[in-house]
């Protein structure tokens, strides 16, 4: 079974792709961040343009992820942004989970994480590149993402909770002939 966990940044999508895997058998991680895609440079002229995913090519995490198939695994977690928006991608999920997150709890965690010890002026200009233009990429995955997923999950429960509802609602969501 693939499972995509999908979020905006700081939406919580890594820590629960990893908690998953420490509860499922034999599972294994594929993560996005992780591959060097070829795909739009500029991430907000991507949006503004109309957000065509399928202008990344996602060939090096495909190959990968076909050659877990020949593999034992039970299930592969995909860290994954694009859930089946992603059509060469899409093919490949039985189930998509977006943890939907508020984006002000979603850009508190980021920052916590990204920013630890960063002077406040970086921080504070950090802020305001989301304010100017980096919101829009938020915006479109709550815009499309989320509402192609077939799980949505609050992302404000605890990552217990989020784990365990993950857990409770993936046996039904499982595809045939994939």
């Amino acid at each position: 079974m693939v499972i995509s966990i999908a979020a905006v940044s700081g939406g919580g999508k890594t820590t629960i792709t990893k908690q998953l895997k420490e509860r499922l058998n034999k599972s294994i991680v594929l993560s996005f961040d992780d591959y060097d895609f070829d795909g739009p440079k500029n991430i907000i002229d991507w949006v503004d343009k109309g957000a065509n995913y399928n202008e990344w090519d996602l060939s090096p995490l495909i190959a990968d992820l076909e050659k877990l198939f020949m593999e034992q695994y039970e299930s592969i977690l995909l860290d994954y942004p694009f859930a089946y928006e992603q059509s060469n991608m899409s093919k490949y999920i039985d189930i998509a989970i977006f943890i939907d997150t508020p984006l002000d709890v979603a850009m508190a965690r980021r920052m916590s994480r990204d920013f630890q010890g960063s002077p406040s002026h970086t921080i504070l200009q950090e802020m305001e590149n989301y304010l100017s233009f980096g919101r829009k990429g938020y915006l479109e995955m709550l815009k499309t993402i989320k509402p192609s997923s077939d799980l949505i999950v609050d992302g404000t429960m605890s990552i217990e909770h989020i784990v365990e509802t993950i857990l409770e609602k993936v046996p039904t969501y499982k595809k045939e002939g994939v």
